[in-house]
């Protein structure tokens, strides 16, 4: 069995904030912004896309951001509803590679919401690979079956451009969304002076 590790979520570098942890342990995954244009396909942002807790994301903005967040569309990959995964970069190309039975676990950056807990990285997922490659080799009827849900796949102006590049992996229903987040590492802040 093969194992990848995938960060994945809003964080710092992409969005500009970590995403929130709560006291409990729980938290929310906050996709990272889609920078292609206006697809104008179910344009989920984050300001009328609500999350496991029935908030909207755009409040986990800091309020000075909110109003520019709330029109922003967002980029749902992974998705933990028919769990699948695209990427069409090079350096995970490698994932046309992994095979029925391997693991795909997903980690982002998580900060206290509710509480007083410093940024740190956290597992938050994870998909028991079902199927793995390029649309090309699952075919057009197949992709669009096990692929439906994915932001790749769903957005036809995207998927044209991406298809050669794109690979997709699909979960299977062992998959999941893990209902608290596991601390794996303390990420440092940049310190002037």
């Amino acid at each position: 069995m093969k194992i990848a590790m995938l960060r994945v979520g809003i964080d710092s570098g992409s969005g500009g904030i970590q995403g929130p942890l709560f006291r409990d342990g729980s938290f929310e995954f906050i996709p990272i912004p889609d920078n292609f244009e206006k697809l104008g396909v179910d344009e989920r942002t984050y300001g009328n896309t609500a999350g496991l807790n029935n908030r909207k994301l755009v409040e986990y903005f800091p309020e000075g951001r909110r109003t520019a967040m709330a029109s922003q569309p967002i980029h749902f990959d992974p998705e933990f509803v028919s769990f699948t995964y695209g990427d069409p970069p090079p350096p995970k190309a490698g994932l046309r590679h992994v095979k029925k039975g391997d693991m795909l676990i997903f980690y982002c950056g998580l900060e206290g919401w509710d509480h007083r807990s410093e940024p740190a990285l956290y597992l938050i997922g994870y998909f028991e690979v079902l199927a793995a490659g390029r649309p090309d080799s699952f075919g057009d009827e197949l992709t669009r079956t096990f692929f439906a849900k994915n932001f790749h796949v769903r957005h036809q102006q995207v998927f044209a451009r991406q298809r050669d590049e794109l690979v997709l992996v699909k979960g299977s229903e062992r998959s999941r969304l893990l209902k608290k987040a596991v601390r794996i590492s303390v990420m440092g802040r940049n310190r002037k002076g």
